[in-house]
């Protein structure tokens, strides 16, 4: 069942995800070559709790780690580890805030020190099919709108799309409906109404589109060892149009 939400209700969560994403803007000036996800959890957990808030995951079906944290294969649900960031990789954070018992989910990909030209434009690509998708996420439109926009756009720039993992809805927790693949047909699928909040998360990979399950039962990595990256933000439907609720900047939607 899909639980609409009132404008009281979005803003609960859009205080969730002002902290998520000041977090989200520490661990930027963080990130280099030989600090560890490891750290880089310890300080997630230490700063939400400075703000009053908690990491909803950890706990979440025995998950025993404030954020997760993905390197270079790993498409989504990496552990945080000890191992020293190299220079040339890539990794994603991905965190859910519980504010007062309201939910705000965002990850970020974040470049180690010098990267190739490729993985440049696998950043730029996913971060630009992230905000393509968002602009979709309109009032009439339609969930296929959001995975068509940005799966053709993705394609197009010679990468490929992760079928396996989707967006969702969030509210008081952190997996609703309706879910929100990054691929499909324009014109296609449930159609989107006010009041609607959504995570929309493509995983966007160098090569192959398909994923392997590591025997951890949590980490996801790229079939044939391709560089996988992923951008999301929680945005709320309003008659105004998107409304993201995990960003610090103005935004012109």
């Amino acid at each position: 069942m899909i639980k609409l939400k009132s404008m009281n209700e979005i803003n609960k969560m859009r205080k969730a995800g002002e902290i998520l994403a000041r977090c989200h803007k520490e661990i930027e000036k963080m990130i280099r070559p030989g600090i560890t996800t490891h750290e880089i959890d310890q300080f997630v957990e230490e700063f939400l709790a400075e703000h009053g808030a908690t990491p909803e995951q950890k706990g979440y079906k025995g998950y025993r780690y404030a954020t997760c944290a993905s390197i270079n294969d790993e498409i989504c649900h990496g552990f945080p580890r000890k191992q020293p960031l190299q220079n040339g990789d890539i990794v994603t954070i991905d965190m859910v805030v519980n504010l007062n018992g309201w939910l705000a989910d965002s990850a970020w990909s974040y470049p180690v020190g010098d990267i190739s030209d490729e993985t440049k434009k696998l950043l730029e690509v996913t971060k630009k099919a992230l905000y393509l998708g968002i602009r979709e996420a309109r009032v009439g439109n339609r969930i296929g709108d959001i995975g068509h926009a940005i799966q053709t756009y993705a394609e197009g720039e010679g990468f490929s799309v992760v079928r396996d993992f989707v967006g969702h809805g969030i509210g008081q927790y952190m997996h609703e409906d309706p879910q929100i693949p990054h691929y499909g047909v324009k014109g296609k699928g449930l159609r989107l109404k006010e009041g609607m909040v959504l995570t929309i998360e493509p995983m966007i990979n160098v090569g192959d589109f398909r994923s392997r399950l590591d025997d951890n039962g949590w980490t996801a990595r790229t079939v044939d060892g391709s560089l996988s990256a992923q951008y999301e933000h929680t945005i709320a439907i309003t008659k105004e149009g998107p409304l993201i609720l995990t960003t610090l900047e103005e935004q012109p939607l």
